[in-house]
């Protein structure tokens, strides 16, 4: 297939973004693109051929990033601030932060760029942006962690793009609400594993807690990164961009040279159908599907599966110092969290009751 002689455009289609595909109408120029592009559709309100947008296809057509300016957040801003929401996202990327994160800072940025329409957010005063946090809380009425998560993104624009330290230093933050990590015990997490017939599905799940790890790390795992002869997988630029070691599971070693023969992956462990990363929803997807498998009604998440492994490490007598490097936690006050769910630690604690 010759890409020149197609054109490639990023566009919407049925609420989906998609990459559109112009050519001439030519019946050999058509007979290519099936042949090279088999999942290539035919829109006829929008009368061309198109594909779902992911990255594989951007780099298939060897296209240029998706450009902000094409988002609809960006065009629901107002000319004035328009530039400054580039520069926050130019900064971010200079720094090298997770997409997540950008994605994270650049949608609550907007938020208050929304709100406040012609007026240049440069120009905000500390009293200005506690009357619009206090907004949040009173009108909007935002949680916790999520007013948190916007006054990081807003805090990071003025002390990292206009590199005004002291704005922020007059308001308050709210205090986070402590919740206990959500840990399944072991004969609810086999459940869950016989619930799911699909064997990709199944060692997806597997390794997510016989290694503790988080959704964007089981997506990440590159073929190259198991060594099955010293029994240790290496997790690279994991969250805060840290590798760490962690143990591969002699439960597992067999089932995944079964699923290496029939699924034969290039990459990545887990690809997606177009090859790539598997998607981070579709593996969250997976694991919801699991549980309703199993008949777990409880809201959880697969991240419940790394809290799980950390607990049962402890109940196992495992040094917390030791699980803190394999959970590649920065803080050990974070890893001594588990111990408020661990049966061993709680389970040895006599009520006062029952010296009476």
């Amino acid at each position: 297939m010759d890409l020149k002689s197609y054109e490639f455009s990023y566009s919407e289609h049925n609420g989906k973004n998609i990459i559109k595909i112009m050519f001439p109408n030519d019946v050999l120029l058509k007979r290519q693109l099936k042949l090279a592009v088999p999942t290539a559709k035919w829109s006829q309100t929008k009368k061309c051929w198109y594909v779902p947008y992911n990255n594989h296809f951007v780099s298939f057509f060897n296209m240029p990033p998706k450009s902000i300016s094409a988002s609809k957040e960006f065009a629901n801003i107002h000319p004035v601030n328009q530039q400054n929401y580039t520069n926050l996202y130019y900064e971010l990327k200079l720094k090298a932060y997770s997409e997540n994160t950008i994605r994270t800072y650049l949608n609550e940025f907007a938020q208050l760029l929304h709100i406040l329409k012609s007026h240049n957010v440069n120009s905000l005063s500390p009293d200005k942006l506690k009357s619009y946090f206090l907004y949040c809380i009173t009108k909007l009425k935002l949680s916790e962690n999520l007013l948190h998560s916007r006054i990081n993104a807003i805090k990071f624009y003025f002390e990292q793009v206009l590199k005004n330290d002291k704005i922020m230093l007059r308001i308050p933050r709210p205090k986070k609400v402590k919740q206990l990590p959500k840990v399944l015990n072991k004969k609810r997490i086999a459940k869950i594993f016989d619930a799911t017939i699909n064997p990709k599905h199944k060692l997806m799940l597997k390794l997510a807690y016989g290694m503790g790890l988080r959704v964007s790390e089981i997506v990440s795992l590159r073929i190259n990164d198991i060594d099955s002869q010293r029994m240790i997988v290496h997790i690279k630029k994991a969250k805060g961009k840290k590798d760490r070691i962690v143990t591969l599971p002699q439960s597992v070693l067999d089932e995944m040279r079964t699923y290496y023969k029939q699924f034969e992956p290039k990459k990545f462990l887990f690809e997606g159908q177009y090859g790539g990363k598997y998607a981070t929803r579709s593996v969250q997807a997976v694991f919801k599907k699991a549980l309703v498998g199993a008949g777990i009604r409880e809201r959880i998440g697969i991240h419940a599966l790394r809290h799980s492994y950390a607990t049962h490490l402890l109940e196992c007598g495992t040094d917390i110092s030791l699980i803190q490097k394999l959970m590649g936690h920065n803080d050990i006050k974070t890893t001594l969290g588990y111990t408020h769910v661990s049966k061993k630690s709680i389970a040895n604690v006599k009520s006062p009751l029952d010296n009476l």
